[in-house]
């Protein structure tokens, strides 16, 4: 079906904004066919089924290349501990952290985890979210980790969103292996990766590179494997310290290195060499009240594309919408909006390794997002505010 959008301005993300007043876009299957002034709609496009959107402001639907949200309960009493005064790291070592959602996603079954995400998959999708990275690492064993990632992808068979899969077994070590993360990576994160590869659940592969969880050395030997499937890397890097984990990841062509509140020049620099993406979290920042905050103005003067994205996880970052975490990375990390918006659409895809979305343009997938708004600015500008209109996904007028 051929479908005539009218009545919009079109945020192409084409060279900048790319704002279309008065626009039109013609949708064909699951494609954008068509975009210009309503003025230029070549006359073949007339006739087809047109829906006019009063005004709407239109961008391309927002992608979360970062998310947890495959996990059982929550750590409202860590947020109370944090409050009166313990790190991070203080908790983690006392059995809290991600340790404590380790032990209720292994009591919890598929089903019970998949109803769980999928809530938080709608809370996301209600807020212009339409394309969503999922990551395991809350299971830490074999057959856990496999668990998550089932989950994982049955949220695809839920839920028009799309959801891409990224194995992190090299989360955090579990306590059967305290003090042995060498014997996790070679028992447990490897061969879960191996296995997940088989059963086709994994189009990534992200790790935890920090003095709480893994070191350079025991990534590198996982990317080595990730490598021998052909799969994508990614990574958690310099978000509590300087280990050098972004210039890791960039020596194997990393599709991002994330959170980089510690972030060297060096680091800056082997980035921008390998046209890795900077993946910006101001949840985690927020919530842990961290102090340094990523090299925002490094990483543009060095030509590095920033990606945002919520973090959403039950412990640093309990947050589903993209429109706060755009208001977060401008307000906190003084991006500007543009820059933020950017970060959520053809960054984002960028750190997906998807070239189909995150713009408005011919031949893309329709992804849409329609907001009570007149100029992308106010989606940052706005906090927690409820603009969205509604989605269109894969040219569904009714997602």
């Amino acid at each position: 079906m051929t479908i005539l959008l009218t009545g919009l301005t079109a945020t192409t993300m084409v060279g900048g904004y790319g704002l279309i007043r008065d626009a039109a876009l013609v949708l064909e299957g699951r494609r954008i066919a068509w975009i210009g002034p309503l003025s230029d709609l070549p006359t073949g496009f007339a006739a087809a089924e047109r829906h006019d959107l009063g005004g709407r402001l239109v961008t391309p639907g927002l992608i979360d290349c970062h998310s947890h949200i495959v996990f059982a309960g929550h750590r409202a009493g860590e947020f109370e501990m944090r409050l009166q005064g313990a790190s991070y790291e203080e908790v983690a070592r006392a059995g809290g952290g991600i340790l404590s959602t380790v032990t209720a996603t292994r009591a919890a079954d598929q089903a019970a985890l998949t109803a769980a995400a999928l809530r938080r998959l709608d809370r996301m999708r209600r807020t212009g979210t339409t394309t969503v990275e999922v990551k395991s690492g809350y299971g830490l064993t074999l057959a856990d980790e496999m668990k998550l990632l089932r989950a994982a992808r049955t949220l695809a068979d839920l839920s028009p969103v799309t959801i891409r899969t990224t194995h992190l077994a090299a989360h955090a070590i579990p306590p059967e292996f305290k003090g042995r993360a060498d014997d996790y990576i070679d028992q447990v994160a490897i061969p879960s990766l191996h296995a997940a590869h088989a059963e086709g659940l994994v189009d990534a592969v992200d790790a935890f590179c920090e003095g709480i969880a893994f070191s350079p050395a025991q990534v590198e030997r996982l990317f080595h494997a990730a490598k021998g499937l052909d799969l994508p890397v990614k990574l958690h890097a310099e978000q509590l310290s300087d280990l050098d984990g972004a210039a890791l990841a960039a020596r194997f062509g990393a599709l991002s290195a994330d959170h980089l509140e510690y972030l060297s020049p060096a680091g800056v620099a082997a980035m921008a060499a390998a046209g890795t993406v900077a993946v910006i979290l101001p949840g985690a920042f927020y919530t842990l009240r961290e102090t340094q905050a990523p090299p925002i103005a490094a990483l543009r003067a060095a030509g590095v594309p920033m990606a945002v994205a919520t973090d959403c996880n039950p412990g640093s970052s309990p947050m589903t919408s993209l429109p706060l975490a755009m208001n977060m990375a401008c307000t906190l990390f003084r991006m500007t909006p543009l820059e933020a918006l950017c970060g959520v659409t053809v960054h984002a895809a960028r750190a997906l390794g998807l070239s189909d979305r995150g713009q408005l343009a011919p031949g893309l997938r329709a992804d849409l997002a329609v907001w009570e708004a007149d100029h992308p600015a106010e989606l940052s500008y706005a906090i927690g505010a409820d603009t969205l209109h509604q989605t269109i996904i894969g040219g569904r007028l009714d997602a």
